[in-house]
């Protein structure tokens, strides 16, 4: 009897799967409460758990999210740099096989210290690469890799201008976030090699778009390009619907690198967070399933364009745009439903 009761309890050892094996652990950081990164998260963690990383099994992921007003003076700035930088350190003390970085002022104030520490950084939703330490746009460096939502002005400007085969001089308002400087002046130079000009504003964050957009347009512009810039994105879309109104106003269509649940934009062309979620899971499981050395992996990002159609401004505009471009477009009404 003994010797049977033995046999079983090696049966169950050794032929048992074993649960209890240690989960890989992930922290995330995060700048910024978004409904973008909401999705880029969940999708991320759905493809995660699609690839054998069951969330609360086979992996622990915690997300600090810290939360900045893109109106925020000098001090609040300076507060929110500390508070990245305090947070890093928790992360750090917490020792997870991987970090996550969500945004370029959570990727460029926490990136050093973790790195240093030893644990592997992938990064993701970065506009440039290069302003959070990027050897490149494709070549990230040393103990990290990531995402970028970079998208090549001179592919976006091609588009606009096949939807708006006239369209000579388009007028961009942006603010002094890093990503949005830098964007504005790559647009001025790839225009130029288009037949295109670019005339831009800079705003404060706390001020309204009006008064620039109303400069831009007896400027003469044909089109408004909102690039990625958290000014949109203050002030539950504020300065995003204050453009698009005088769009509508004088007639002068909108294209939008920024979605959400606002309407009017003629064409977006903008990231989606769903891709850019899935793109940032196929790097963490490089790098936790396959041990590649992050510094291996090139700086990923959306193949394709995403170009997202509102036929409803097209017809308050009284713009008809070419088959070309609706043949690659989605419409608005498939994103938000």
């Amino acid at each position: 009897m003994n010797r049977i009761i033995l046999a079983v309890l090696i049966s169950i050892v050794f032929f048992t799967p074993c649960y209890g094996q240690t989960p890989y652990k992930v922290e995330v950081l995060q700048v910024g409460n978004l409904a973008a990164f909401d999705d880029l998260y969940e999708e991320m963690v759905r493809e995660l758990e699609r690839n054998g990383l069951a969330r609360g099994t086979s992996l622990q992921i915690n997300r600090t999210v810290i939360d900045a007003d893109a109106e925020a003076g000098l001090w609040e700035k300076v507060k929110i740099l500390f508070r990245i930088k305090s947070a890093a350190g928790e992360i750090i003390d917490k020792r997870p096989d991987l970090v996550v970085t969500i945004g370029t002022p959570a990727t460029k104030y926490s990136k050093d210290k973790i790195i240093k520490a030893g644990i592997p950084l992938v990064f993701t939703s970065v506009a440039i690469p290069e302003l959070v330490g990027c050897v490149s746009k494709t070549q990230a460096g040393q103990g990290f890799t990531g995402i970028t939502i970079y998208m090549d002005p001179t592919d976006v400007l091609r588009i606009a201008m096949l939807g708006l085969p006239n369209l000579k001089k388009i007028g961009i308002i942006h603010s002094d976030d890093d990503n949005a400087v830098a964007y504005t002046e790559e647009s001025k130079t790839k225009a130029s090699q288009l037949g295109l000009q670019v005339v831009s504003r800079q705003v404060k964050m706390s001020e309204s778009p009006t008064a620039a957009a109303k400069e831009l347009i007896d400027e003469g512009i044909g089109a408004f390009f909102v690039p990625i810039d958290s000014y949109y994105g203050i002030r539950d879309f504020g300065p995003t619907k204050e453009i698009l109104d005088i769009s509508f106003e004088y007639k002068v269509p909108a294209i939008s690198s920024i979605t959400g649940n606002i309407r009017g934009a003629l064409l977006y062309i903008a990231p989606d967070f769903l891709v850019i979620g899935k793109l940032t899971s196929g790097h963490i499981l490089k790098i936790l399933k396959d041990k590649a050395k992050p510094e291996s992996i090139p700086v990923g990002r959306e193949e394709n364009l995403n170009v997202i159609v509102d036929l409803e401004a097209s017809k308050k505009l009284g713009i008809e745009l070419p088959l070309q471009v609706l043949q690659v477009a989605k419409s608005i009404e498939d994103v938000l439903h």
